[in-house]
This record gives structure tokens, C-alpha cells and sequence, in this order.
């Protein structure tokens, strides 16, 4: 297999050339040349197709796909998806390869790296001291989600992660027996890859999730984030340029990690109090084993001996203590000392989980109570070192593994708590009604409700009664409440923090969360309602309010002011909060409710307004990013998205989700996870240490001049995108059948429906599955439908648009606003790359899955005329001639990826085809037997007796989501 076209990098050309002939060495080797051969001529038939557009061409390819064995087909799809893995890979590490570059020495340092974010901040006259100062208070966590949009196994990713390491390899200098043996190492992995089953035969369970969570720590974030404490640290001037100087205590933890994998339950029904058991059993074994390895290797390296060098009084008494009785070690007291560290990291895992996890012999030894016992024996170690001249040695591995302690603890990620307010209201209405204290909760009025909740949290008499059955569901929340209560006080509370309330709409819906932790032990009851006899530091999870929809996003300053003007909340916020209240904002379902544009206005919007909310009541703001992969969604650059939030509203405090395929995209390799958590680490530094108050006059200036046009764009933009989606007869028709929504639902890439409610509603799918549907038919609509009328429409001064001068003034507007406002310019970057990807072709060969003609050239009109507009206005703003022509990186790799992509989609149209159509065929069959009809044999017309469509076909389109998806990278 050979790429489509030539590029000026030569060393990233180099990989791939090498990746795809020995993947067709494999298929030759494995399918034969049959199948290569055919490979080969689809391939060239749609470069063809794309590069001419000539009907004819499409039409061949559409004949010869059609010609097309089953099995021939789905050698196919796996020969294109398994070469967009490859070329994942080659380009992954291209941008490695650059980076590193960068980082050498002398170059100009990377924008987004940690040396530039800090060689700014000192340029504007910010001191080590001031950033050492803000980090100390900071929080900076990404969080993992089981969002099912990573179609790819982990068995897959492992040889992902092989073929990496093998590629990297290759920098280094062989010998040619060396090379010639490293090829083939190369190749047995490609042909493991081959040879791998692509996709799951079962659908995931949360262990499962669990699991493939837990793979991207011992990848990645176990030894990458204490490099980055330490890269940060020798950057502030907290090591001398004297190696032989002390070392630096580790830095108090701002970068962690956060997961809702087993604590998520909005709309899982097989997430609850055993999963949420199993999370944190699955994430301390995770971390005790690591310190258990990173123990016995430090045991390897710690060799000093008393003949040559003293050792501190209390590095000898803690060897004393270690239970260490080997005459070989008698001399070597560090060796001895790691010996009882070992024990009782193992004693600490024993107790925690229930199962002995050193895998290597210990004396007996008692548990850690904390992991600031375990921090203290290795600080002990390290001054020992430094004492006697040997704190290079420490900073070889022991340095490390002091940060990691630090960070990770014996939890190694905070887990959250999420649940629909719906559902917490139904519990507290039980509770109520069982009690004798309110026969109907759910009729009260909002003040009523607010009243009562208030109420109850003064009272010590418990609601929950020992003696009482509730219902399943109610019964299902106390215990998991109950569950996070225990994990706290068995794993410390840095173990669960947050309980996140999915569509809150109102204050109860926060106070609510609230008496569920007093009756299941996490907060203390008889709240003081005056707030005089404030709660114990750290009591309790912080309830923190989701705001989804525009309405909510509407809504939500006006709830968090009345909730913080509450007495108990301002004292609870105050005392067991840290001054901290945190608010997540929900980018996928605004989007969906409301549009590309008008989804990241609102947000922008809400976002100012918990500013002022919050500073008027002296409360820091966290703000929760519920980002998912797809534009549509969120995605995008973190750091620029980062660079251009409000001023006031980072402020060195965010949190943001990591959903699907991005997280094995930005987390599988070390060194790309290193440099995705430094832009993180950087982004919230710069956007942090900047003069407030010179910050906030120049945004409202900002927000002044261009905010009415925001404004306008975004009502224009609404009123389109809902004309379509909501408005228009038969759209949800249209959906379904054209894209391949039903097929992607029957994929096994998570545990959780894809659908709240099975009514073929737009309203009630899942905002994950809608945007991954519009990627795999290369439309992409959430991520630009809309934009184009409403530029249009204020370009052309209409009545609403409160532009004046002529169109050529509000162009020079539209232009300036894309300049000087970081908002807009980020916002049309983002819509650019997703309409770079956007292909017209492909989604009108998907439209011809619609059987209603007059309804198939209604809806796919529509959306091609507002394509169109989106684009020529983006260009008109822009003033470039071509999509991406300010970012040839990513222009090349689309260019690169597409002649393997248009195949995929080709052949996933021609699968769906044949899928539905014998699905149409046994329902009719079956339809017939049940109404006594002759055909068929056997009696009552059993579904045995009906053929099913064929599974090859099944299993091929699923195939080529996978790849869809890895061509396109962040469809989910």
C-alpha cells in the first residue's frame, strides 16, 4: 500500500511508506494477492473519484464495491481502517519528533510548552515566587469519562503502543543485523495487528472501562505528570544549577487526575454502589503496584554502603525497623530501609483491597495509615542522600516517586459522583412521603421545596429508616452515597469530592444532594442554618451543578446566586469547601439544543455572568468543562479554548473531561500525553497570571463592541439550526435512515445507552452518538450548521441585526472581531477544521439511503445550501482562498488520510445497504409466519426459522466506523 500524495517531511513520509508496504506484506502474505490486488484498485478508483468528481467514475466505485465478496469486503475495510491506525501512529510520533526538536537546547521554544508559558509570564514581570504562589492553590484535572466513542480495543491499542516504540527505536543508531532484526520485529507486529480481532463481540461492561482507564496510568500518567512537577520545578529556580544542591520537597499537587469510570450514573443503569467499590479497589491496586515496582527498582539503585559513606541517624533507624534480617544487606541501610517501605506499601495494599499485590517476598510489616506516612519514610531517604553527597542519585528515580505519592496517593484519581436531578428529586420524594414529613414533594412549589430541604438539613433525626423497604431506585442512590461515605473514610477524601447534578434547573436541585449526604454520613446533621457553627473542613462532596441546555446555561447565574446567598451553602463553601464552589458547563447538549454558534456563546455568556456572581460574593469559581472529542462537542484546541475563556473565569482552577477517542489520542504515548497535559498546564498558568482588572477592562471592552453582533449571529444561527433539526416534518427520519445511528448503537463501545428514552426522538438521543452519527457520513452538522445564514443575514444589515453602514463596513466588522476577539477567532478555527472535514460527496452518496425521495432532496438541500454559505462566509471573514491555509500540518493530514477514508465511507453506504435491506426481508418474513401465513416451514413462525441478516455485513460496518473514526480522529 503506498499514500496518496508526496509531502516536504521526509522522515514522517519515510514511516509511513514503511508502515503501509509492510502492511501489505502482511495482507499479500495473510489474504493473498487477490485481495491485495483489489485493495489497491479501490483505492485508486476513489483517489480518482475525489480528485475528478466525475459521476462516472463514482458509479464504477460504487459497482466494483458492490461486486464484492463478503469476505472480500471486510478484508478491505480492514486493510483501510488498519492502515488510518498505522498512519495515527507515524503521524503521532512526527509531532514528537518536532517537539523534541524544539525543545532541544537553544530553539525557540514550543508555543504551548511549559518553557515558553513560564519565559512569558517573567517577561511581563511575574516572578518564580507569584507562580510558585498560584500553583499551591491551583487545580488542574482532566477527567476521564466512559463516554463511548473509542471504538478501538485495548488490545489494539497495546500493539499501537508496540509498533511506537519500535518506530522511535528506529532514531537510533544499528548495526545492520540490528536494523534487519528490528524490521522484523516491526513486521511480527504488524501482522499481530492483522491478525487481532478489530472489534469487541460483547458489549463493554464498566469493568471493563474500569480496566481500559486504568491502561493510560501505567502508560502515561504514573511517570509522566511527576516529569512535568519536576520540568516545572527546575523552570521556577527550585533546584540549584548545582546537582550535589538539595532536592526540592515535592510540589503540592495542582495537575491530578479525576474519572467518573464507575461513579457515573446519569442514564446507566449498570453503574451503582459496586462498581463505584470496584473503581477505587481496581484504581488503589493500581498505584500500590507501582509503588511496589518503583520500591524494589529503587532497591536496585539505593546500593550506598556504610564502609564508604554515613547515612543519616533516622535512614539507619528506619532500616533497623524494616524487619530486614539478610546479612547481606547488614551495610547497605538504604537498601534494608526500602525493604520495610516495600512491606508496608504491600500491608497498605492488602488492607485496601482485599488481595496481596507485592509479588515479591516482604517481612511482616504494618500498613501505611496515610500517604503522607509513606511520603515521610521517603523523605527520610532523600535528606540521608543530600546529607552525604548523593542527591544525584536521588533525582534518579526516588525524586519521582516522591512527586507521584503526592499526587496520586493511594486513590490515584478523585472519582465524581453524577446523577440526573430528575432522579435525586423521585428519591427525596420517597423519602418524605415514607417518613410522614411530605406526602407529596414533587407538587411543592420551588420556594416550598428550597423551605423543607432547608429544614431537614437542620434536623439530627435521620429520614432514612433502618426499618423501611424503598424502591429500587431510591434504594440503588442511598447506597451509593453510602458507598462514597465509606470510600472517603477507608482512601482519604481526595478519593471522592464532587457529586455532579446533570440538568439542574433550580436551587433544590442542589439542596437535594445535599440531605441524601446528610442521611447517608457524608456531611454531619443539624446543619446551623445562620451558618455560625460551620461544617469540618473537607465534610462532605461538593455538589456541583451541570448546566446542559441553553435555558440552563440562561439560568444558571440566577440559580448559583440564590444557592451561594444561602446561609448553610456560604458556610459550607467558606469551611468544608476551601472558599471553592465549582460549576460544570455542558458542551454537548447545548449543542444540540441550540447549535454550534449559539451553544459557545452561551457558554461564553454564562460564563461572564458566574464572574460577577461570584466575585460579588467572594467565592473562587471552578469551572467544569464537559468538552467531548467533536468540535460539535467541544473539542478542539484545549490550550487555545483555554487562552480564550473570560477573564477571571481560569483564574488557576479547571477541571475538563476527557472523553472517548480522545483519550487514547492524547494519553496512550507517554510523550504525547507529556505534551497535551504541559499545554494544559501552561494554558491555565497563562491565562491565570494576568492583571484582572487590566484583563477585565479590555474584555468588556471587547464584549462591548462585538458582543450585540455576537448576539445577533447567535439568535440567526439558533433559529436556523432548530428550523431544521426540531422544526422541520420528517428530519428525525431522514437522520435515522442516513446515517448509520442504528448500527452505531449496536456497536459493544460502552455500557451505556445511547438513547434516554426509545421513542426516535431527536430530543431524547444522547448528544454523543448525534455528533458521531454526522461524522461517520462526513457531515459533520453540529459542528458549523447555522453559521453561514447568520453571517449572511449580517452582512446583509437585516431589520434584527443592529448593523449600520454598508456591507463592506460590517465585513471590516466580522474581520475585526476574528482578530482581536480571542472568543470568535477560536470559534471559527474550530468550525474551519471541522469543515475541512466535511465532504459533500460522500454525504450525498449517505443520502441516498433515505427512500423518500422528496424528503431525501428537502432535508440534504438544506443542509447543502447552509454548507455552502458557511463556507464562502468563513472564507469572505478569513480572506483565505482554501480551507486550512493557515494550518498546512493539518491540511496535509487530512489530504493524506482521505484517499483511505472516501473507500470507508463507500463501502460503509454499500453494507448499510445490504444490512437493511435483509433486516426489511426477515422482518417481512417474520411478519408473514406470525400471521399464520404458508410460507416458510415449521408451525407459529418461530424467529429460528428466519434468516437474520448476514453477519459478515454487520461486522463490516462496524469495521468501518472503526476506521471512519480513526481517519477522522475527533468524531465523537
Amino acid at each position: 500500500m503506498t499514500t496518496a500524495s508526496a509531502a516536504p517531511d521526509l522522515p514522517f513520509r519515510n514511516d509511513i511508506r514503511l508502515l503501509g508496504r509492510l502492511l501489505g506484506d502482511v495482507i499479500r502474505a495473510s489474504e493473498g494477492e487477490h485481495v491485495f490486488d483489489t485493495i489497491e484498485t479501490v483505492r485508486r478508483n476513489a483517489v480518482k473519484f475525489r480528485r475528478d468528481g466525475d459521476e462516472g467514475d463514482g458509479k464504477a466505485l460504487e459497482k466494483r464495491l458492490k461486486q464484492l465478496s463478503p469476505d472480500d469486503t471486510n478484508s478491505v475495510v480492514r486493510a483501510f481502517s488498519y492502515f488510518l491506525h498505522l498512519a495515527n501512529i507515524a503521524e503521532d510520533r512526527d509531532q514528537n519528533r518536532q517537539r523534541r526538536a524544539q525543545w532541544l537546547e537553544g530553539d525557540t521554544p514550543t508555543r504551548g510548552t511549559l518553557r515558553d508559558a513560564v519565559a512569558g509570564l517573567k517577561s511581563r514581570g511575574v516572578t518564580p515566587a507569584r507562580i510558585r504562589q498560584a500553583l499551591h492553590q491551583a487545580v488542574m484535572s482532566p477527567v476521564l469519562t466512559a463516554h463511548p466513542t473509542e471504538v478501538q480495543r485495548k488490545s489494539t491499542l497495546d500493539v499501537h503502543r508496540e509498533i511506537a516504540r519500535l518506530l522511535q527505536d528506529r532514531d537510533a543508531p544499528h548495526t545492520p543485523d540490528e536494523a534487519f532484526e528490528k524490521s522484523l520485529e516491526l513486521l511480527g507486529r504488524i501482522d499481530t495487528l492483522w491478525q487481532t480481532r478489530m472489534l469487541r463481540y460483547t458489549k463493554l461492561t464498566v469493568a471493563d472501562e474500569i480496566e481500559n482507564a486504568l491502561s493510560y496510568y501505567r502508560s502515561t500518567f504514573l511517570t509522566v505528570i511527576p516529569q512535568i512537577y519536576a520540568h516545572l520545578s527546575r523552570l521556577l529556580g527550585r533546584e540549584a544549577t548545582d546537582p550535589f544542591a538539595p532536592l526540592p520537597p515535592p510540589m503540592t499537587p495542582f495537575l491530578t487526575m479525576g474519572s467518573w469510570i464507575g461513579g457515573d450514573r446519569d442514564g446507566n443503569p449498570n453503574v451503582d454502589a459496586n462498581t463505584l467499590q470496584l473503581a477505587l479497589l481496581r484504581q488503589t491496586a493500581t498505584a500500590v503496584e507501582f509503588y511496589l515496582d518503583e520500591t524494589h527498582a529503587l532497591g536496585a539503585e539505593l546500593s550506598m554502603t556504610t564502609l564508604l559513606t554515613p547515612a543519616s541517624e533516622a535512614l539507619l533507624e528506619l532500616a533497623e525497623s524494616s524487619g530486614d534480617m539478610s546479612s547481606h544487606r547488614a551495610d547497605e541501610p538504604y537498601r534494608r530501609a526500602l525493604v520495610g517501605i516495600y512491606a508496608r506499601i504491600g500491608a497498605t495494599g492488602k488492607k485496601l483491597t482485599g488481595r496481596d499485590l507485592a509479588r515479591r517476598a516482604a517481612p511482616p510489616a504494618e500498613p501505611y495509615g496515610s500517604p503522607d506516612e509513606l511520603a515521610a519514610d521517603l523523605t527520610v531517604i532523600a535528606d540521608s542522600l543530600v546529607e552525604h553527597h548523593a542527591a544525584p542519585i536521588a533525582r534518579l528515580r526516588l525524586a519521582a516517586l516522591r512527586q507521584a505519592v503526592s499526587v496520586f496517593g493511594f486513590h490515584l484519581a478523585t472519582i465524581d459522583l453524577r446523577q440526573s436531578s430528575d432522579v435525586h428529586e423521585r428519591t427525596l420524594a420517597e423519602l418524605f412521603a415514607r417518613a410522614g414529613v411530605k406526602a407529596d414533594y414533587a407538587a411543592l412549589t420551588e420556594d416550598e421545596r428550597v423551605a423543607l430541604l432547608r429544614d431537614e438539613l437542620t434536623q439530627a433525626r435521620p429520614l432514612v429508616s433502618p426499618w423501611m423497604t424503598y424502591s429500587e431506585e431510591t434504594q440503588r442512590e442511598l447506597n451509593i452515597f453510602r458507598a462514597a461515605a465509606k470510600a472517603r473514610a477507608d482512601y482519604g477524601p481526595q478519593a471522592m469530592q464532587h457529586a455532579i447534578v446533570s440538568h439542574t434547573e433550580t436551587v433544590s436541585d442542589l439542596l437535594e444532594v445535599l440531605v441524601l449526604q446528610k442521611e447517608t454520613g457524608l456531611i454531619a446533621p443539624g446543619a446551623d442554618p445562620t451558618g455560625k457553627r460551620p461544617p469540618d473542613v473537607g465534610e462532605g462532596l461538593i455538589v456541583v451543578p451541570l448546566f446542559e441546555t441553553i435555558p440552563d446555561l440562561v439560568n444558571g447565574p440566577g440559580i448559583m446566586s440564590r444557592y451561594l446567598d444561602l446561609p448553610e451553602v456560604r458556610a459550607r463553601v467558606k469551611h468544608a469547601q476551601y472558599g471553592v464552589q465549582e460549576v460544570m458547563l455542558g458542551y454537548s447538549d447545548s449543542n444540540k439544543d441550540g447549535g454550534f454558534l449559539t451553544s459557545n456563546w452561551s457558554l461564553y455568556e454564562a460564563e461572564r455572568a458566574l464572574v460577577d456572581v461570584f466575585s460579588q460574593r467572594k467565592v473562587r469559581l471552578r469551572l467544569f468543562h464537559g468538552r467531548g472529542g467533536t468540535v460539535g462537542r467541544g473539542g478542539g484546541s484545549s490550550f487555545d479554548a483555554i487562552l480564550a475563556q473570560p477573564p477571571g473565569t481560569v483564574a488557576g482552577q479547571i477541571r475538563l473531561t476527557e472523553q472517548g477517542e480522545v483519550i487514547q489520542s492524547k494519553y496512550k504515548d507517554a510523550d504525547i500525553g507529556r505534551w497535551h497535559l504541559e499545554l494544559l498546564t501552561a494554558a491555565t498558568l497563562e491565562a491565570s497570571l494576568v492583571d484582572p482588572a487590566e484583563a477585565k477592562q479590555a474584555e468588556d471592552k471587547l464584549f462591548a463592541e462585538f458582543g450585540p453582533t455576537m448576539q445577533f449571529l447567535s439568535d440567526t444561527a439558533m433559529r436556523t439550526y432548530r428550523a431544521l433539526v426540531y422544526e422541520t416534518p420528517g428530519f428525525a427520519d431522514y437522520f435515522f435512515a442516513a446515517t448509520p445511528l442504528s448500527e452505531i448503537s449496536e456497536l459493544n463501545i460502552g455500557s451505556r445507552p445511547a438513547a434516554r428514552k426509545s421513542t426516535g426522538r431527536i430530543e431524547d438521543l444522547r448528544a454523543i452518538p448525534w455528533g458521531f452519527s454526522w461524522g461517520q457520513c462526513r457531515l459533520l452538522l453540529p459542528g458549523w450548521y447555522g453559521v453561514g445564514s447568520a453571517i449572511e443575514a449580517y452582512l446583509r444589515g437585516g431589520p434584527d441585526s443592529g448593523a449600520e453602514g454598508k456591507r463592506s463596513d460590517r465585513l471590516r466588522h466580522l474581520r475585526d472581531m476574528s482578530q482581536r476577539w480571542p472568543f470568535f477567532k477560536t470559534l471559527l478555527s474550530n468550525m474551519e477544521m471541522v469543515l475541512a472535514k466535511t465532504d459533500l460527496a460522500i454525504a450525498s452518496r449517505y443520502a441516498l439511503l433515505v427512500e423518500d425521495r422528496a424528503l431525501r432532496n428537502r432535508i440534504f438541500g438544506a443542509m447543502r445550501d447552509e454548507l455552502e454559505r458557511t463556507i464562502a462566509a468563513l472564507k469572505l471573514i478569513t480572506g483565505q482562498r482554501q480551507l486550512l491555509a493557515d494550518n498546512p500540518a493539518l491540511a496535509r493530514s487530512l489530504r493524506d488520510r482521505i484517499a483511505y477514508i472516501d473507500p470507508l465511507n463507500h463501502l460503509q453506504i454499500e453494507l448499510i445497504r445490504r444490512y437493511r435491506s435483509a433486516q426489511r426481508e426477515a422482518a417481512g418474513k417474520a411478519s408473514k409466519k406470525a400471521a399464520g401465513s404458508k410460507s416458510g416451514s415449521g408451525k407459529g413462525g418461530k424467529a429460528k426459522d428466519v434468516a437474520a441478516p448476514d453477519e459478515r455485513t454487520q461486522r463490516g460496518i462496524h469495521l468501518t466506523i472503526n476506521g471512519i473514526a480513526a481517519g477522522l480522529r475527533n468524531t465523537g
